[in-house]
């Protein structure tokens, strides 16, 4: 498959509805057995999706938070910080259209990159009955660390040359 491409920009204001869009669309499972109005239901993922924004970046001040452009529209969301030694996915999230198109590969890939380029040890958290784990797993992560419902997993840098996957 050929990676598709993408571009990354900053999220602003303006991008307030499709971030909720794509906040809503990793929760809608979720929220499907619930026997809430649709408005109910709106004005919940609203109320989480600004405290989840306000969470990240009081948590990772320095953060990149970005759109995933592919096409010319917006396609997700990739929140990584660069501050500390390592580097951190905050979180990935693609708009439904684009699962399973290669896009999130070719995200984490980019990613996996600058983490072996640099020498630095990449982290992310998933929810361990994600289907999305094993991507990481395909990629070299290896989970660390179980607390709850989600697993904290981490990539050692790659030497130059040497394959960004596992054997």
């Amino acid at each position: 498959m050929v990676s598709p491409e993408f571009s990354l920009r900053p999220a602003v204001d303006a991008d307030r509805e499709v971030l909720l869009a794509i906040y809503t669309s990793t929760r809608e499972s979720e929220l499907a057995i619930l026997a809430w109005s649709e408005e109910r239901k709106r004005e919940f993922l609203e109320l989480q999706s600004r405290f989840q924004d306000l969470q990240y970046r009081s948590r990772y001040p320095d953060a990149a938070f970005d759109v995933v452009v592919s096409r010319g529209r917006a396609a997700g969301r990739l929140y990584v910080d660069r501050s500390g030694p390592g580097i951190h996915v905050i979180d990935v999230a693609l708009l439904p259209a684009h699962r399973g198109s290669g896009l999130g590969t070719a995200l984490l890939e980019v990613i996996v990159s600058e983490a072996d380029a640099t020498g630095r040890t990449l982290t992310l958290s998933v929810e361990g009955q994600n289907r999305v784990r094993s991507l990481y797993e395909r990629l070299g992560f290896r989970a660390v660390e179980e607390t709850g419902v989600y697993v904290r997993m981490e990539r050692d840098p790659r030497p130059a040359g040497e394959s960004g996957y596992p054997p």
